[in-house]
């Protein structure tokens, strides 16, 4: 049997936990930097399998890494202002398994996407005469000098950047969040810089299509993972759909 909770909870308890281990690990990379040179971005953000650098429980930890104040201001405001009434509704189990369902699935779809440019680029190199000890050593930084295979600079940057620079944020998790808001309230109004109304499914469509506007377009200098939040919104999409089917099968 299924209970959901009858009393709105401000700061539910999943949500507060969150708030708290992703606001200490924010902190602890500063420490760790400044104290012991160590950089938790490194050890804990998502690198590409073929990295040197990556670890299997990058998946996990990437969630709680972020790059600098306004990056973990903004995921946590919005997972405390679209969370809660999710959380609520929903009960805390529920929505921690959504959470981590949700952010699982971004990491799975971006880097599937990484994957499939690293796959792009690298046929570029090797139709210019790059083999798999060049390539190998492109991906470390070893190759700078004696490079007689003419390439353009930015194919070689793009390569070597795919499998060095780490993905942090709980910015896939917190798309997923943002999409079941729109499912559970969708007639909702959402107040954009706290002056413009827009019903909650609006906003979410709205918000995805330029995500994937802005993933397609495939800047080379932006450092958004934008098909990580659509992939937080699909793997929500996808959860709650099962769950709504499940309880219609069994639930009467």
């Amino acid at each position: 049997m299924y209970y959901r909770p009858v009393r709105f909870n401000l700061l539910p308890e999943v949500i507060k936990n969150l708030l708290i281990i992703n606001g200490i690990f924010f902190f602890a990379t500063f420490s760790f930097k400044n104290t012991f040179g160590l950089d938790l971005n490194e050890i804990l953000g998502l690198y590409l399998p073929g990295s040197q650098q990556f670890r299997p429980y990058q998946l996990v930890t990437h969630m709680f890494m972020h790059g600098n104040f306004g990056h973990i201001f903004f995921n946590m405001f919005a997972l405390w202002m679209f969370g809660t009434s999710i959380e609520n509704y929903w009960g805390g189990k529920k929505f921690l398994i959504y959470y981590f369902f949700t952010g699982l699935g971004a990491a799975v779809l971006h880097l599937g996407v990484n994957y499939w440019e690293m796959m792009k680029l690298e046929s570029i190199l090797r139709a210019s005469g790059f083999d798999d000890l060049s390539l190998a050593m492109l991906r470390t930084g070893e190759i700078h000098q004696g490079l007689s295979i003419a390439v353009p600079r930015d194919i070689l940057q793009q390569y070597y950047l795919k499998f060095n620079i780490p993905t942090v944020g709980a910015s896939g998790a917190v798309f997923g969040v943002l999409l079941a808001f729109g499912m559970m309230f969708p007639n909702q109004y959402i107040f954009i810089y706290f002056l413009f109304p827009i019903k909650a499914k609006y906003f979410v469509m709205i918000y995805g299509a330029l995500e994937l506007i802005n993933g397609l377009s495939n800047d080379p200098s932006s450092n958004i993972a934008h098909f990580a939040h659509l992939g937080g919104m699909l793997f929500g999409f996808i959860l709650i759909k099962y769950w709504q089917n499940k309880e219609d099968r069994y639930y009467y």
